[in-house]
């Protein structure tokens, strides 16, 4: 197969060490290491854009989960799109647009079964990191079959501006909801629900309780929530949802850096007399809808019925504070870093 001349270091990030609480920027090193040339079987791709997430902070911490800790001293990983620069494998060319799982480093030598080849002509490529790739599946998959929507639902999304919150709101609005309401943690963000996404309503949860928010927005319940956030929104969401109603327990964004032990909810008996589903949400579990939800998602985004938003932080060194950045909501939509070469 071709091959392109490659440099023979390239930077990557390791975990330092294990954050107590907020993540800072000593728990992150940003080393040079050597480029491996592909064996048979194998791709190197040059990293493009990369993907930081929330569900990282969990990876962070030395526990068993879904997902393997991160290694103290070894390189991260996630989600990350680039170019093919030299192949060993069938079905793979220099100049192929791939997505793949080997993030954190500008460039990565991979069995090709782990990477998938995307289109690069039918969206922008950072697009596979967001609105065409996990966080996109996780909104379509999370409301739709986890949360059973129906058309004439109320629906209420906290973490409303992030990567999946942001569609979560848009396709229940393109899916036939009464009423879909988000939280936020600025008035800017609360705008840009209500004007660009096309939220009912919004709110700042740092304004007043969230209780008292959601009912003034949701004065006759709500029928679905999206949580993203924990704590006291799905203590608040538990209070207003109608009898049958349905919570997707996506995230708990509010607790990932709590060193003690949540306060709650403390309502959560109110979910027998009301016979709530409340149901965990592993993106995962939901891969058969990946051709489905392609194919609908970008026709939206064609179409102009879908807005996404970005927030793209510029170098490959700046990739801890931007992970940083985005636990503490510095981001609108999805955030990426581009790596530059």
């Amino acid at each position: 197969m071709a091959e392109q001349a490659t440099p023979t270091t390239g930077r990557e990030w390791q975990l330092a060490a294990r954050p107590d609480g907020w993540p800072k920027p000593s728990d992150f090193a940003l080393v040079e290491a050597p480029v491996g040339q592909p064996g048979p079987g194998q791709i190197l791709v040059r990293n493009e854009y990369l993907s930081v997430d929330p569900y990282m902070r969990g990876r962070m911490n030395d526990v068993k989960s879904y997902v393997p800790p991160f290694q103290l001293g070894q390189t991260m990983d996630g989600g990350v799109v680039g170019y093919v620069v030299a192949s060993e494998a069938d079905g793979f060319q220099v100049g192929d647009a791939v997505l793949h799982g080997f993030g954190w480093r500008e460039y990565a030598t991979l069995d090709a079964k782990h990477a998938v080849k995307v289109d690069a002509e039918l969206a922008p490529l950072s697009y596979y990191l967001g609105v065409l790739g996990m966080p996109g599946l996780t909104a379509y998959a999370g409301l739709l079959e986890v949360g059973s929507l129906q058309e004439g639902d109320t629906v209420f999304v906290s973490g409303a501006a992030g990567a999946v919150g942001s569609l979560v709101g848009q396709i229940a609005r393109l899916k036939g909801a009464k009423r879909v309401i988000g939280s936020a943690g600025s008035a800017q963000k609360v705008a840009t629900l209500v004007d660009g996404y096309g939220f009912d309503a919004a709110f700042n949860y740092k304004d007043a309780p969230v209780r008292e928010q959601l009912a003034a927005a949701a004065p006759d319940g709500i029928d679905v929530y999206f949580d993203n956030v924990g704590g006291d929104h799905l203590e608040a969401a538990i209070g207003a949802l109608n009898v049958h109603g349905r919570a997707v327990l996506c995230g708990a964004i509010a607790q990932y850096n709590d060193t003690t032990a949540p306060a709650g909810p403390r309502n959560l008996a109110l979910a027998i007399g009301k016979r709530l589903r409340l149901q965990g949400l592993l993106v995962r579990d939901h891969a058969a809808l990946q051709g489905q939800f392609v194919a609908e998602v970008a026709g939206w985004l064609t179409d102009g019925k879908l807005r996404y938003d970005e927030t793209v932080v510029d170098g490959v060194e700046n990739t801890a504070d931007a992970f940083i950045g985005m636990l503490g909501g510095a981001n609108t939509g999805k955030m990426v870093v581009r790596l530059a070469h």
